[in-house]
């Protein structure tokens, strides 16, 4: 198994700007998501800074922290 590629470091010289950090996701329930896997679906629950138990219609599932795959709509 391989390790992901560390993040390069932004130099205080460097006449480009600094990347900007990704802000965390912050789900509650109700919201209706996409998901880029399961498609639309509905939280139905909420682990603090864990998981999100999303309704998909078809299937319940738990998507971990953090949520790159799923938008808010």
């Amino acid at each position: 198994m391989t390790k992901p590629a560390a993040p390069k470091r932004h130099l205080l010289t460097s006449p480009f700007k600094a990347p900007v950090p990704p802000t965390p996701k912050h789900f509650a329930v109700g919201d209706q998501v996409t998901h880029d896997m399961y498609g639309l679906g509905r939280v139905i629950g909420i682990e603090d800074g864990i998981a999100a138990l999303v309704d998909f219609g078809t299937a319940q599932m738990r998507i971990l922290s953090p949520y790159d795959k799923m938008t808010k709509l």
